[in-house]
């Protein structure tokens, strides 16, 4: 790994007289791993540890700047709460030190990107608002039809396979992208190379989806970033053209949204109109693949669930929904950076430290769920926080939402057997990831 001396972000202020748990000794470094989020058992039992050892978790992993690591549920909606004291802007997900500091280097600050994730208040809630009425309960009911008809298109396509294909591969990454390009505007002959390009930023860990493998296997961190910043380029040049298009050519899409929109009377800057498209045609369609097919891999590999879910699928389909969405975490953590120092747990969190928000352990913590570990296609109440909470909830959870149940009713309503047929892969990532394979033979 390249060790140049590069210009470096602010500096974080930290007690010296901090040390780690003996489990935060012996699990920090598996809960930033992305090949341990691959291995669910493992990463389970990572966070089962923290949460009742040490929830509020002091963290110095040897590649990333230190952290807090925040596994329980109640800790996790607290810390969202509180946009105002808690930000996004200075660190939004885990990056290598090295990476950090390049990006510092070249830009002069934190990001890349300047998507919702990376924004604070104001300039997160005027650009929120401009697609937010897209993503609004109201809107997304007038889609259920079109919705239900590509759900259809594909269960159709997995009927024409003649009783075999792989779930992930063939239904769940491709339905939800068909999904979120109408609503964008992206003509479905660029579908491929929209996922390509999304596989390819959240995938970045994983050697069947980075960009440059090459460097992943030599852990080349300058190479790695050199392959992100390619990819964004070809997200940047396909965005680009699709605004010059919409500014003289609008249409109902929130492709024209973007292109068009303004803040406090002024055109949006290109890094946000990029950025605002990026994070709509990759997270839009990402995280619903993952939760879709992890919620019938986790039916598949429990017969009862899977029976009942049959029995009844317009019944179970919307508590199905969620308990995928709980089950699955595809987002697997954010990171906020306080404002001001702040007692937690018994702990004093410092200004300028940073904490993660790790999901997967919120959403399967024993004083929240009942029987965590088991999936449940009727689980009611349900408080996933897989979407977030507070100012940064996640746009798109309605749509998501219906698009899951629409599949879930049309599948398993039509659907008369279906079993695994070989051993499910999952994604190498600490970021967003799920399932990458699940091969099924099944009857109509």
């Amino acid at each position: 790994m390249t060790t140049t001396a590069l210009a470096t972000p602010p500096e974080t202020k930290m007690d010296p007289a901090r040390r780690m748990s003996a489990a935060a000794a012996e699990t920090c470094e598996l809960i930033v791993d992305p090949a341990v989020h691959a291995n669910q058992k493992q990463i389970d039992a990572a966070f089962a540890r923290l949460r009742a050892e040490d929830p509020l978790a002091w963290c110095e992993p040897e590649v990333f700047r230190p952290f807090w690591a925040a596994t329980k549920h109640a800790d996790i909606m607290e810390i969202s709460r509180q946009n105002q004291l808690f930000t996004n802007g200075e660190r939004e997900i885990l990056s290598l030190k090295w990476t950090e500091e390049k990006v510092y280097a070249d830009t002069g600050g934190p990001h890349l990107l300047k998507t919702l994730v990376q924004l604070d208040d104001p300039m997160h809630y005027k650009l929120r608002h401009l697609t937010q009425d897209w993503f609004m309960p109201q809107n997304v009911k007038r889609r259920e039809d079109a919705v239900r008809s590509i759900a259809k298109e594909f269960v159709d396509r997995m009927e024409d396979f003649g009783g075999s294909c792989d779930f992930q591969q063939d239904v769940a990454l491709h339905y939800p992208l068909r999904v979120i390009m109408q609503i964008l505007g992206v003509p479905e002959e660029d579908e491929p190379l929209m996922l390509k390009l999304t596989q390819e930023m959240f995938g970045a860990a994983d050697e069947d989806l980075a960009r440059n493998p090459e460097a992943l296997a030599s852990q080349d961190a300058e190479s790695g970033l050199a392959a992100l910043q390619e990819t964004l380029a070809q997200f940047f040049m396909y965005f680009t053209s699709i605004t010059s298009d919409r500014r003289a050519h609008p249409k109902d899409d929130v492709s024209t949204v973007i292109a068009n929109g303004q803040i406090d009377g002024e055109q949006i800057g290109d890094l946000e109109a990029m950025s605002y498209y990026i994070i709509v045609a990759a997270a839009g369609h990402d995280t619903t693949s993952a939760s879709t097919g992890g919620g019938v891999l986790a039916m598949l590999q429990d017969g009862g669930q899977l029976a009942k879910m049959q029995s009844d699928p317009a019944a179970y389909s919307r508590t199905a929904v969620d308990e995928a969405i709980r089950w699955t975490t595809p987002v697997k953590h954010f990171m906020r950076t306080a404002q001001d120092d702040y007692e937690l747990r018994g702990k004093k969190i410092l200004k300028g430290e940073s904490i993660l928000l790790c999901y997967p352990s919120g959403n399967r913590d024993e004083e929240v769920f009942d029987d965590p570990y088991t999936f449940k296609v009727d689980r009611s109440p349900n408080k996933i926080i897989s979407f977030g909470h507070g100012g940064h909830m996640c746009l798109g959870m309605h749509l998501a939402r219906l698009e899951m149940q629409a599949l879930y009713e049309e599948l398993f309503s039509r659907v008369k057997s279906i079993e695994l047929d070989g051993e499910p892969s999952f994604i190498k990532a600490n970021f967003v990831g799920g399932p990458k394979s699940i091969p099924v033979r099944y009857t109509f």
